[in-house]
């Protein structure tokens, strides 16, 4: 823990979750800075958590967790991140290994060409109008579900807020509204539903290698080692990007207009009942429909690709979702803080909802296949390293507030990968491993090297020791689409 006294203007104190191991990587960036200086924001409330995966970003910590008071405290978008409803969804097969192994190759190339990957990428097939992409903005996954097909009616049902948000309102949360979206942010958005995007963006098609825990695995669809699932792992593409653009620009210009000091221009913020603010909550809806409605899309055509290369319908697949889930994100939520409850927009900036079962008001937001159980949590690796599926737990409610870790976080720049490793190499190396990869660039599989990351099992381990979330399921890659 970082005390409240170790600087005069923090407000609250830091507690940190990381080994040693972990923590060590934290002090050679600015993550635990970072920590303090979100401590000394108006309204914030009891402590800021920073997550094992932590490491540096815009403002706040990538990792990072805090909950500012509804009515006293700020909303700041450094703490949800440019990209907006960045997250994971989780699909299972009925498929084993041995089915899909000698057709990786031509698996992992038909998804490539059907999900548009890299900077910039587009859809040349599926552009929607504005009006159309105002829908979107509006009604999320349920949206091209319904208007275009693109899924199965039961899909909504296991996605966070059931793919259009907010559809769990605690207090007076701001709706969505496409009219304070920018004409710039929506022109990035007409042809990128159905997109990877670039950076850290992938879709793996993965292996189950070991289960811990069977009931609630089962719960989730996964039965058995060697069981095939697919991971996607992306966001709102140009359109959350540019809408958080625009709106950091109001919220430097409004910092003096409230008269806040702040130990960081990228933590640019007005107080939550502010003008400024609820414009910004509003289009940050959008954004968050926006992601919901392209891990939908993805989802749709992964289907098709698996469809096309096995000869089978997806449903005689079982190509289910598990669940979708959000890990750049803020949240108007109830939580006890020094005995009491109480409104706070908790923002989640690389950090996944870890809400547990059987807990009221809590459990309700979770879909209802999962209730007595808990909401999965899915913590994707990099290329080469495993992924994870846990389970959130009443721990992180006092700890966390209800948040647990979203992925390994990474260890080395973009730039240092560049200089220490070669791309081809790096594929070979994956391929002896039995791992495909197919990328946009070469560039970007350097970029993204398994070795820039934490490992995913230290950052786990963490959680579940803590317990914040408990293992359920480790899975490996076996083919990958990076963007």
């Amino acid at each position: 823990m970082i005390p409240k006294g170790y600087r005069s203007d923090m407000r609250v104190p830091v507690y940190v979750f990381a080994s040693e191991k972990l923590l060590e990587k934290m002090t050679t960036d600015r993550t635990l800075i970072q920590g303090v200086n979100v401590a000394t924001l108006p309204g914030v409330q009891k402590h800021v958590a920073v997550l094992p995966d932590a490491h540096e970003g815009y403002g706040f910590p990538i990792g990072g967790v805090a909950a500012m008071d509804a009515t006293e405290g700020v909303i700041s978008p450094g703490g949800v991140g440019y990209d907006i409803n960045c997250g994971v969804r989780l699909m299972v097969t009925n498929l084993t290994e041995k089915d899909v192994r000698p057709k990786i190759v031509e698996l992992i190339n038909t998804i490539f060409r059907n999900v548009p990957a890299g900077l910039g990428s587009r859809r040349r097939d599926f552009v929607v109008s504005m009006s159309d992409l105002d829908r979107v903005a509006l009604e999320g996954a349920r949206y091209v579900i319904e208007r275009y097909g693109l899924g199965w009616p039961e899909d909504f049902k296991h996605i966070e807020e059931e793919g259009r948000y907010p559809k769990y309102k605690t207090g007076d949360i701001p709706d969505p509204d496409p009219s304070v979206v920018s004409r710039e942010a929506k022109s990035r958005g007409l042809d990128q539903i159905g997109t990877l995007g670039s950076g850290n963006h992938f879709l793996e098609v993965q292996k189950v290698d070991k289960i811990f825990d069977r009931e609630a695995a089962k719960k989730m669809g996964i039965y058995e080692e060697g069981q095939i699932t697919i991971l996607i792992h992306c966001g709102s593409r140009g359109y959350g990007h540019q809408i958080c653009s625009d709106y950091l620009r109001v919220m430097e210009r409004a910092v003096h207009k409230y008269n806040l000091r702040l130990p960081d221009r990228e933590l640019a913020c007005t107080p939550a009942s502010s003008p400024e603010a609820t414009m910004y909550l509003k289009a940050f809806g959008c954004a968050v429909n926006f992601a919901f409605a392209n891990r939908q899309a993805i989802s749709h055509w992964v289907r098709q690709s698996f469809e096309e290369v096995f000869k089978r319908p997806a449903e005689e697949m079982e190509m289910k979702i598990v669940y979708d889930v959000c890990h750049n994100i803020v949240k108007l939520e109830k939580h006890k803080i020094d005995g009491s409850t109480r409104d706070v927009f908790v923002h989640r900036k690389g950090a996944t909802r870890s809400f547990p079962g059987n807990t009221p008001y809590y459990s309700d937001m979770i879909p209802a296949d999962y209730r007595d159980l808990g909401q999965p949590v899915f913590v994707p690796g990099s290329m080469g390293t495993a992924s994870w599926v846990l389970l959130g737990q009443p721990g992180s409610l006092e700890l966390t507030f209800g948040s647990s870790v979203h992925g390994a976080g990474r260890q080395m720049s973009r730039a240092g990968a560049k200089r220490q490793y070669r791309g081809e190499l790096v594929v070979r190396a994956l391929e002896s491993r039995g791992i495909y990869v197919k990328g946009d660039t070469m560039d970007t599989i350097v970029e993204e090297v398994p070795e820039a990351y934490k490992n995913p099992d230290d950052v786990v381990e963490v959680a579940h020791a803590v317990g914040i979330s408990t293992k359920v399921a480790r899975l490996v890659p076996i083919g990958v689409v990076k963007g």
